[in-house]
């Protein structure tokens, strides 16, 4: 029996994989188990104390009994990367959409949108959270050829609380996970966007080639986030990932 765990990203929620998670029990084994985590602070969850990039990972796995195939998407598949270094006997697996090893920017390190790690962002994020969410949601799928429903369909989503946006701003901002890549020894299936705007395709390069196990699929016109553009093509490649 597979069990997939399913992590989602900064500002979102555990709802964003209910078309995958549909696509995939049509393709995938009856007995295969699905679980679609919040992340810390969202869905009436706490939020643990402690510096986010620091305790979070420990946090979520907790509640993981492994082997498990950990999926993540953005801020998730971050900390799924941290996840899978950190607990190899839990973690089977890698399934990670739109991932960076290093979200904010470095003197060595460019893959990535440095304004949204700028005060002003964080500042309408403690100010405006509803309506900063809003520009943020429609930043990263305004290139995708779905645009249109994806920030329709996120825009109906519960915002969580200002705190936890903030905290998850604190985790982004410190992240920087690519000293630990060449270690994760799991097999990984990278799903990227060719025009995703948040996380360049750079950075799922770079991931394929540091990455000891890796394989890379770039979809075209799909901008960063691949499983809500299209869930069915993401599910076949699921699909034959885990059958390979």
């Amino acid at each position: 029996m597979t069990k997939l765990v399913f992590w989602h990203g900064w500002g979102m929620s555990p709802a964003v994989w209910t078309d995958l998670i549909g696509e995939l029990k049509s393709r995938l084994p009856g007995d295969t188990r699905y679980d679609a985590m919040p992340l810390p602070g969202y869905a009436g969850t706490p939020l643990p104390e402690g510096e986010p990039v620091s305790v979070w990972v420990d946090a979520m796995m907790e509640n993981v009994s492994g082997p498990v195939v950990l999926c993540g998407w953005s801020m998730g598949a971050i900390m799924a990367l941290s996840a899978a270094h950190r607990y190899p006997e839990k973690v089977a697996a890698l399934v990670l959409f739109g991932a960076t090893p290093c979200f904010a920017e470095r003197p060595d390190w460019d893959q990535c949108v440095s304004s949204l790690s700028e005060d002003a962002f964080r500042k309408g994020v403690q100010t405006g959270p509803d309506t900063t969410l809003r520009r943020f949601v429609t930043l990263f799928n305004r290139p995708d050829r779905n645009a249109r429903a994806i920030v329709r369909q996120l825009a109906s989503l519960e915002i969580p609380p200002a705190v936890v946006l903030e905290a998850g701003l604190d985790f982004l901002a410190a992240a920087d996970f690519r000293a630990i890549v060449p270690e994760i020894r799991q097999k990984t299936l990278l799903v990227h966007g060719a025009t995703d705007p948040l996380m360049p395709s750079g950075a799922a390069g770079w991931l394929a080639k540091a990455l000891p196990d890796a394989r890379l699929h770039l979809l075209p016109g799909v901008a960063h986030a691949p499983f809500l553009s299209d869930p069915r093509q993401c599910s076949q490649l699921i699909g034959k990932f885990l059958n390979g």
